[in-house]
């Protein structure tokens, strides 16, 4: 560990103009509220429904966990910051929200491959798909990607703190990660680059191009399926697929590329930090009747215990 002449850093957020910090407030409130409330509908259905007891939507169910966490690990910091005059950060706090960031960050996309699997199996292997996919199975292969997130976000942590902050202090971004944190190093960081080029942007890609081609085998296989059955398939299918797409996009445009810095990278990083997140339980509803009935039982037993009161 590098010792440091910086014990807090400034961020510069998404803009320092008064009135555009007013706007970036009410934006993030409304967008990180959508987000609470679909995600947390959408782990009480599941946990209350008995509908909803297959593999997919336990892992649907984890999945929402994690959106919630991550966007939780910067949003609320984003709020107070858009109100206050002062942003500053403590060097502990920063470390903290690097960890937390990638940590549910890396389990979202362990997530992702996970539910891409369970629809393989399920789709091109029905016959032994509860014995594959039984609960204890899915139980352990979650907490697999919970220890494999672990050791990613480590893994930037290490990074970070090897970093010597003997000077400037100013992160020209909303919250705090490993690549703006690079610019302020008082060292070459060619080495330490390459190594988060290889780790995030590594895991971002290839998890990717994992999930593209199996999302290709599953499609394919649906051609031996009946016309009700094809319908079901493809509606999941496309729905996992539009999710891949708005999540990987972003983070192979921020990771994957050396220490260069591009005037839309701020926007780009708020849509996959709280817009996506926000966007997954619309998707994951709209397109599924199951769920939507489940939702609709959900409230329906509300209204009726309210009017019992």
């Amino acid at each position: 560990m590098q010792l440091n002449n910086v014990t807090e850093f400034i961020l510069l957020g998404l803009t320092q103009d008064p009135f555009g910090k007013k706007i970036v407030f009410v934006i993030f409130l409304l967008f990180y509220l959508g987000m609470l409330v679909g995600n947390l509908l959408i782990i009480t259905t599941i946990k209350t429904s008995r509908a909803l007891g297959s593999p997919m939507y336990f892992f649907l169910f984890h999945l929402s966990i994690s959106d919630t966490c991550f966007s939780t690990s910067i949003a609320p910091r984003t709020l107070v910051d858009s109100l206050s005059k002062k942003t500053t950060i403590s060097f502990r706090e920063c470390i903290i929200q690097v960890f937390t960031l990638h940590l549910f960050g890396c389990l979202e996309i362990f997530i992702l491959i996970l539910m891409a699997v369970d629809r393989y199996v399920a789709i091109c292997k029905p016959l032994h798909y509860m014995t594959i996919m039984s609960r204890q199975v899915c139980s352990v292969l979650v907490a697999v990607a919970w220890v494999g997130s672990c050791v990613h976000s480590l893994v930037q942590i290490f990074l970070a703190l090897r970093l010597p902050f003997c000077g400037p202090n100013e992160i020209d971004h909303y919250f705090c990660d490993l690549e703006p944190l690079l610019k302020l190093a008082c060292t070459d960081t060619y080495v330490t680059n390459l190594l988060l080029v290889s780790n995030s942007g590594a895991i971002c890609t290839v998890s990717f191009v994992m999930l593209m081609f199996s999302y290709i085998i599953i499609l394919h296989s649906l051609r031996n399926h009946s016309a009700e059955g094809r319908r079901k398939a493809l509606s999941t299918c496309i729905s996992h697929i539009i999710v891949v797409i708005l999540f990987f996009g972003p983070c192979i445009f921020i990771y994957t590329r050396p220490a260069t810095t591009f005037p839309m990278d701020k926007m780009i990083t708020v849509f996959y930090t709280i817009g996506t997140p926000l966007l997954n339980p619309l998707i994951y509803t709209l397109r599924n009747a199951e769920v939507k009935n489940a939702m609709r039982k959900l409230w329906s037993k509300k209204l009726i215990s309210d009017d019992n009161r």
